[in-house]
């Protein structure tokens, strides 16, 4: 699959056309600003000017792009690297909490401010709590972003046991609500158990197949790092498969829905936009 390095691209072109627009103020506005005076004079030297083929002050084109689009790409590339992010959601790991075709936003600032492409934190902010939902890049493949909800902190001990999770020896309770009706891309969930997880202070709806993952499993949480979990229980790929998420692969937390759209049935679902996620 290949990846598009959207950061790159957009440190590239900034800094493409903002040293293009400060060449032009420092070497070549004055040039054609000579240019145009010494036309506009008297005598041979002025009938020299006007007599040349190019057009005494006009600005190259590649100059009037750049003095254009800088302010506008260096606009993006600070509210998308800093401020907030927009992500789609491909495919159902998430539900019923997010849906494929979701549109979300992520604050960016949440768990510190980095820098695009390098990704050195530059200011430290808060830490992911659980019961967080975070976007991340996967640590087997960092160009790839993950989306899952934090279930363990550093120091935690996770445990599952008959599909309940344990937090430090203390089961997670889950109340049942009811049977899942997927529609569209998600039919293929359609008989899955609804339960409402309390995750500490979250709450926060699952599902469950009848015969799913039975797996058990206990780990301690290092330092720096966070077990995440999907809450679709049985078809997710997480830290149950590959392991923790280093704060160093952290992006951000998915706080709102702006857009749906069904990738199957080829329509909007208006009744989620604007939903917090929780």
């Amino acid at each position: 699959m290949m990846t598009f390095d959207f950061p790159m691209i957009l440190v590239l072109a900034t800094f493409v056309t903002g040293v293009t627009w400060l060449l032009d103020v420092i070497f070549w506005a004055p040039k054609r600003r000579k240019k145009l005076t010494a036309a506009a004079a008297d005598g041979p030297a002025g009938e020299e000017a006007r007599a040349a083929k190019s057009e005494p002050g006009k600005i190259p084109y590649f100059v009037e792009l750049s003095r254009s689009f800088f302010p506008v790409i260096l606009a993006v590339l600070v509210i998308r690297s800093f401020i907030v992010e927009p992500f789609r959601i491909p495919s159902g790991s998430m539900l019923p909490t997010l849906h494929i075709g979701d549109f979300i936003l992520v604050n960016k600032f949440a768990y510190g401010l980095r820098l695009p492409v390098l990704n050195t934190k530059i200011l430290s902010a808060g830490t992911p709590q659980r019961g967080d939902v975070i976007v991340f890049r996967y640590p087997d493949d960092t160009k790839i972003d993950f989306i899952k909800r934090v279930v363990g902190v550093p120091g935690d001990t996770v445990s599952y046991h008959d599909r309940v999770v344990y937090i430090n020896g203390v089961a997670q309770k889950q109340d049942y609500i009811g049977t899942y009706i997927g529609q569209g891309a998600e039919a293929s969930m359609t008989g899955a158990s609804v339960e409402m997880e309390h995750l500490g202070k979250v709450n926060h709806k699952i599902l469950l197949l009848p015969n799913g993952d039975m797996r058990d499993f206990k780990y301690t949480i290092p330092s720096g790092h966070y077990f995440v979990m999907g809450d679709n229980r049985d078809n997710s790929r997480d830290s149950r498969y590959w392991g923790t998420v280093p704060d160093s692969d952290l992006v951000g937390k998915a706080f709102l829905i702006w857009m749906n759209w069904d990738p199957e049935v080829s329509h909007i679902t208006w009744s989620r936009i604007g939903s917090l996620i929780k």
